[in-house]
């Protein structure tokens, strides 16, 4: 027992702080996953979708910065990209500082598919949070989130 009087796990752990720490990760993939399944139109993959908000957030990037930021293979990052290129989400020029190297940005359209996407995500989460909760339980969540915006602090 620690000196507030909760049991310690054999890593040193207090059992509500790993119940705590299992209950967040699976509320988080939960919600991570429904939040995909809101705005995910069938006509890109999940590797499709995350390349696109990649690029989106990276801005200009090449396509090898884009597979080793992905963590996967340059050719599975060039066969995404050409398949967001038919779909006309991106563009390739030639890059300024080295004319051998492409760079890959968002064209009008990928930038509206990514902002319409996080606008539906956002819509849908809040709508939820305004259908499923009480006044006072989102405010539980907005307190909830400054201690755990804590954790993310070094």
């Amino acid at each position: 027992m620690d000196q507030s009087g909760n049991r310690r796990s054999d890593a040193g752990v207090s059992d509500s702080a790993a119940r705590a720490a299992q209950d967040l990760r699976v509320a988080f993939s939960l919600l991570r996953r429904r939040i995909r399944e809101v705005s995910e139109k069938q006509d890109l993959t999940p590797s499709q979708i995350s390349a696109l908000t990649l690029v989106s957030k990276s801005g200009a990037a090449t396509a090898s910065a884009l597979a080793a930021t992905e963590g996967v293979r340059p050719q599975s990052m060039a066969a995404t990209l050409a398949a967001l290129d038919q779909y006309g989400l991106i563009q390739r020029n030639p890059d300024p500082g080295d004319g051998r190297r492409q760079l890959v940005t968002l064209t009008d359209a990928g930038r509206e598919r990514v902002e319409g996407t996080r606008q539906a995500r956002s819509e849908w989460l809040a709508r939820a949070l305004q259908d499923r909760c009480t006044e006072d339980e989102r405010q539980t969540v907005i307190e909830a989130m400054a201690l755990l915006e804590r954790l993310t602090r070094p």
